[in-house]
């Protein structure tokens, strides 16, 4: 964007989208200058810090680093801005640290641990206007230079600002001016599906881009939550840093030798820099293969939300692109966390290493289609393989890795499927049923799973997914005998098709059959539902596939957060005194659905909710409906003031759980 005269006043839409990437790129670049310093932040007694420090560092990593995924809801919005222009994303960025020019003089962006003047820097950055704020030591423009220009130019180019609340101001004036000169349509002219919402990721305030005023909203509500907010507006970006700076000097005024962080590196780089100056070359081994891992999966991060903007909101690419995109950066942070303390090398003998956060030369979309599936399933492996080489160091950190890199790389491997039908369709999740030979014993026990042969039916089950509903004891008492030694189903005890009904009942799955008699074995119902259980599990029945894998029609999750089997129940909520009605409030989502089956995908994220994508109806524990939906984050953790849907409770009380 320029400077306009009264005869070139209305920007360009080039010229607006040019504003837009640097946008981008400004809130891409300080998320990562963000989670660099908070990785760089101590962890334990061990090493070096008081119960009473320890405490204040966990809380200022859990605030840094929930500035940093605010950062990335504000990056999101900027890209559907994008997109509802009819631009593309700018994904990537110049890498650190940034030459002088490519942001106004004021704004230096820098890779540095966390310590008083980078935590300054931090306050500076995210100002309110009119702010005397001073920028931390060592955070001195390198040049002071004017990026302006005194005439319209036809040629995109950058433009000063003071503060990056004044940029969006700038930004939200052109966006009206845009669509006063071409209709609010004719401004607004992308592909709304491309886009990404709340129901595709689980970050505030990421909302699909429609009009002006939707665009002028996620503007306003960037500024007011983060760079820019009013200096008395609470929980702000800028109002976090100060209570940690406030906390970090009472901490230090009660003892001088406190130090929170590891002295990571400033710009650390992989190979020697033709311009040394303002960075640190990693020479130590273990430190190169580990940032070097960590680059390459922030890279692959990149090329999968360019993919994910690529294609619509109806092929299945997209959320699994998206789940493996935030895979990885759960798989980035225990690397990240390793080099902060791994030494940079001998030509830096005061320094630790620390990640690089180097960008691709071209992030851009790969081509949609079999020929980008082929590549990140390849590349995935190529990520685990190399973590598996960590693992030898046996380090905590580099171990944790290597678990979700192998974990995303078999998910790459269901989502990514080359094959047709497509992973998505029945036919090709479904596992075929086989009958069992004629001479096989009458019980045997595979992955878990007891089978047991009848003559017309073969009686599955599978201890671990079992709640003790006894739905099956007490229906069907002469087929499952309670407390007995030896064998305890006999399928031939009662007529197949009352079994049948039995089976069916069973809300956990734990109890499943086979057809041996010719009819047709057990199929999907014919509208998917979840019921909340008082005081208990998730009842979901429907096509279901969990992480990308077939898992029948029936099963509980947990939603108390307390199951050692989780995702599924293993009934910790009566040990665990959860609370939680079964008769939540009906919500606003309740029209009847145009399709009500059809596969329903259920994905555990890593530390958080459920996602779950398909024709689903959420009833209550007698049958009322509570909502129709077509994807929602529902609470596993228990904490929720919504529930079942996800409040990001889990982050305030420090939930663990596996998941992508």
């Amino acid at each position: 964007m320029v400077r306009y005269s009264p005869l070139h006043s209305v920007p360009s839409r080039e010229q607006t989208l040019h504003a837009l990437y640097e946008a981008a790129e400004l809130e891409h670049c300080l998320m990562c200058t963000y989670l660099y310093a908070a990785f760089s932040l101590k962890s334990s007694i061990d090493e070096g810090l008081t119960s009473t420090q320890l405490d204040a560092v966990t809380r200022w990593r859990q605030s840094i680093l929930q500035v940093a995924t605010e950062e990335m809801g504000h990056l999101m919005a900027v890209w559907n801005i994008t997109v509802a222009l009819g631009g593309a994303p700018r994904v990537g960025r110049s890498n650190f640290p940034l030459d002088p020019g490519y942001l106004p003089a004021g704004v230096v962006v820098k890779l540095a641990p966390f310590n008083m003047a980078t935590l300054q820097h931090f306050v500076y950055l995210e100002r309110p206007a009119g702010s005397t704020e001073p920028d931390g030591d060592g955070f001195a423009p390198e040049h002071v230079f004017v990026r302006g220009v005194a005439g319209p130019r036809l040629t995109p180019m950058g433009m000063d600002y003071e503060t990056v609340g004044a940029f969006y101001e700038k930004l939200s004036n052109a966006l009206r001016l845009l669509a006063e000169a071409h209709g609010e349509s004719g401004a607004m002219c992308g592909d709304a599906s491309l886009q990404l919402s709340s129901e595709d990721v689980a970050l505030p305030g990421t909302k699909r881009v429609i009009c002006l005023k939707t665009a002028l909203a996620a503007f306003d509500a960037i500024v007011t939550q983060g760079e820019g907010a009013q200096q008395n507006t609470a929980d702000s970006h800028y109002q976090k840093f100060a209570a940690i700076r406030t906390e970090y000097q009472q901490l230090l005024a009660e003892d001088p030798s406190f130090v929170p962080a590891f002295p990571a590196a400033t710009n650390p780089v992989l190979r020697r820099p033709p311009r040394p100056e303002g960075r640190v070359w990693l020479e130590d081994e273990q430190a190169i293969a580990t940032v070097d891992l960590a680059n390459s999966a922030y890279g692959l991060m990149q090329r999968l939300l360019a993919y994910t903007y690529a294609v619509p909101s109806q092929d299945p690419d997209k959320a699994v692109s998206l789940d493996l995109a935030i895979g990885l950066m759960h798989a980035l942070t225990p690397l990240a966390e390793r080099a902060a303390r791994l030494p940079a090398g001998p030509s830096n003998p005061t320094c630790h290493a620390g990640v690089s956060f180097i960008t691709l030369r071209d992030a851009s979309a790969l081509p949609p289609g079999p020929g980008a599936r082929r590549f990140f399933r390849e590349r995935f492996q190529q990520l685990a393989e190399a973590a598996e080489r960590l693992r030898e160091s046996d380090d905590a950190r580099a171990i944790k890795a290597a678990s979700i890199l192998s974990r995303l790389a078999q998910r790459a491997e269901q989502g990514f499927d080359l094959s047709r039908p497509p992973p998505w369709s029945t036919a090709a999740m479904t596992p075929p049923s086989t009958p069992a030979p004629a001479n096989a014993p009458a019980t045997t026990t595979q992955d878990g799973i007891e089978r047991v042969e009848g003559e017309k039916l073969a009686i599955l089950f599978e201890a671990k997914r079992c709640i003790h509903s006894r739905f099956c004891v007490t229906g069907a008492p002469q087929v499952f005998l309670a407390n007995v030694q030896g064998p305890w189903i006999h399928p031939d005890a009662m007529d197949a098709e009352r079994l049948v009904d039995i089976a069916h009942a069973c809300p956990s799955g734990a109890i499943r059959y086979q057809r041996r008699d010719g009819r047709p074995d057990e199929s999907a119902p014919p509208v998917n539902l979840a019921s909340t259980r008082e005081a208990g599990p998730y009842a979901f029945r429907g096509d279901l596939r969990i992480d990308g894998a077939f898992a029948g029609y029936r099963v509980t999750l947990c939603r108390c957060g307390a199951s050692k089997n989780k995702p599924f129940c293993d009934g910790s909520h009566h040990d665990a005194g959860f609370t939680a009605t079964g008769e939540p409030p009906t919500g606003t989502s309740t029209d009847t659905l145009a399709v009500r089956d059809g596969p329903l995908h259920i994905d555990p994220q890593l530390n958080g909710p459920l996602k779950v994508r398909g024709n689903l109806e959420i009833i209550s524990g007698t049958g009322r409906v509570v909502a129709r939906i077509t994807s929602a984050f529902l609470c596993r953790c228990g904490h929720s003031q919504n529930k079942p849907f996800c409040d990001g409770s889990h982050a305030k009380v420090g939930f663990v759980a596996d998941g992508a």
